[in-house]
Formats: C-alpha cells, sequence, structure tokens
C-alpha cells in the first residue's frame, strides 16, 4: 500500500469525487509538514530563550504554521468527514429522513464556509494597514488562510452534497482490514484440568 493510499481516506468514497483526491493527498502532505515546522520551531523557540539568545522571529514563524494548520486542516477534515459533521444524528436516520438531515447538515457547513470566505477576504484586506513585529510582515498573510479554508470547505461541501444525492448518502463501509488485522485463529483448545 502506497502513502498516497495511507493519506486518502477511501471510507464514504461514494460521497467523494475521485479528481479530488489529489487535492486531498496534497493537503494531507502540506498539514503534516506545517504540524512538524510548528513542532520544530517551538522546541527552537525554547531551546534559543533557555540558552539566552532568543531568535524573536520564530514566534511568528511558529504562529503563522500554527494558524495555517488549523484552517487547512479543517478544510482536510471537511472532505474526510472529520469535522464540521454530526454523524450520531445523521447515521442514526435511514432513507428520506436521513437525505433530508444530511443535505441540511452541509447546507449549514456550506453557510460557514461562505461566512469564512467573505469575513476572511475583509479581514484579510484590513491585514495589509497591520504589521506583524520584528518582520514588518502584513498581517494579511495570517488572514489569507480563512477565505483559503472557507474556499476548499465549500468545494468539498458541494461534492459531497452532489454526490450526496445523486448515490445516497447511507452506505455501509466495508470493515477497515488494516485495523482488523489478520484473521484471527477461531479453534479454542480446551484441555481438561485434574
Amino acid at each position: 500500500m502506497t502513502i498516497a493510499d495511507k493519506l486518502v481516506l477511501q471510507r464514504q468514497h461514494h460521497l467523494k469525487w475521485r479528481s479530488l483526491d489529489g487535492l486531498e493527498l496534497m493537503l494531507m502532505i502540506i498539514c503534516g509538514v506545517l504540524c512538524f515546522g510548528f513542532s520544530l520551531s517551538v522546541t527552537c523557540d525554547i531551546v534559543t530563550r533557555t540558552i539566552g539568545h532568543p531568535w524573536l522571529w520564530l514566534q511568528e514563524v511558529t504562529s503563522t504554521l500554527f494558524i495555517y494548520a488549523i484552517f487547512i486542516g479543517a478544510a482536510v477534515a471537511t472532505r474526510r468527514n472529520d469535522h464540521l459533521y454530526l454523524t450520531a444524528i445523521s447515521e442514526a436516520l435511514h432513507g428520506t429522513p436521513r437525505l433530508v438531515v444530511e443535505i441540511i447538515i452541509r447546507v449549514v457547513v456550506l453557510g460557514v464556509a461562505c461566512g469564512l470566505i467573505w469575513f476572511g477576504y475583509i479581514n484579510f484586506l484590513r491585514g495589509f494597514g497591520s504589521f506583524r513585529l520584528p518582520s514588518g510582515t502584513p498581517i494579511a498573510s495570517l488572514y489569507a488562510a480563512i477565505p483559503l479554508s472557507g474556499a476548499l470547505i465549500a468545494l468539498f461541501t458541494i461534492e459531497q452534497l452532489v454526490n450526496g444525492i445523486r448515490n445516497g448518502f447511507d452506505h455501509p463501509e466495508p470493515p477497515d482490514q488494516e485495523l482488523a488485522g489478520p484473521p484471527a485463529d477461531v479453534s479454542v483448545r480446551t484441555r481438561a484440568r485434574p
């Protein structure tokens, strides 16, 4: 099994377009790099402060990596149905009630995504008037993650809405072979105790 097969989730694949699997793979890799960079920059910040020679720019790097990881992670989690999704309600239903609840949930998520795009873009534009210290970078560089995340969440939500209405939301998932492990030996040997 390749890395791509492990990173692109096959669960609920009836709600996904294969053409967006590459985007999911790229976003998962970016999230991994961002989380690793965040951890590394926090460690370097602690070490440099402990030895008495702090690198002040590390705080900017840390906050940037953290913010982008959160917003890109929220987008990819939307495609994987791991975030912004109320599974307990919808999975308890079947047929038309489930279809209605699934559509309502995704319309609400789509509304949130539109809010992220609109208000994130407004904040992005206003961010050119404020600057981060010590680098002097416009704070808009941080705010750019918000409308980007909103656009990706909207794309993935529309993907799920179209495929869910077309194919149905209620599909039983096959058991995960990796978690199940090799087939267990069901034969049980008993010994007589003296």
